[in-house]
């Protein structure tokens, strides 16, 4: 289905160039990342999970729906989104991966859905339906036993 991009949505996300208000960051924590790097992963805690308090990004509320579907198990109940990012080997890039995969969620938040548009059978194809109907009931019909009155 087509989406649409709203234009209030720049105020908070921008493809990657916008900011998250730094009131809207609870908190920045580093932990010991998993999987290879040797020594280093064991040694320095890369892996950034940044918690980000959805209320105070100032969603409209069609955008905090769209946001709990986009973002699933990632928001919590008390409304705080929390993304994990441990894809490179210093803090700096995974804190930085960590700020871009939220702006892309925000993004994708601020797409609305095209509105359906209902149609309705004419009148000649609900006739040519039921013409349909009748000829196969008559075939299935046919197909008993038959009877010899």
């Amino acid at each position: 289905m087509p989406r649409r991009r709203c234009p209030r949505a720049s105020t908070i996300s921008g493809s990657g160039v916008a900011k998250i208000p730094d009131e809207a960051i609870v908190e920045e924590k580093f932990l010991a990342a998993s999987g290879p790097g040797g020594q280093n992963v064991n040694k320095v805690a890369t892996a950034v999970q940044l918690r980000i308090d959805v209320f105070k990004l100032g969603l409209a509320p069609w955008a905090y729906q769209q946001l709990k579907t986009v973002a699933g198990t990632k928001l919590t109940s008390a409304g705080e989104l929390v993304i994990t990012a441990r894809k490179f080997r210093t803090q700096e890039a995974n804190r930085a991966d960590a700020r871009e995969r939220v702006i892309e969620l925000l993004d994708k938040a601020h797409e609305r859905q095209a509105r359906r548009v209902k149609t309705k059978p004419s009148k000649a194809a609900k006739a040519r339906r039921v013409d349909e109907k009748k000829g196969r009931s008559d075939i299935k019909a046919g197909r008993g036993k038959v009877r010899l009155d």
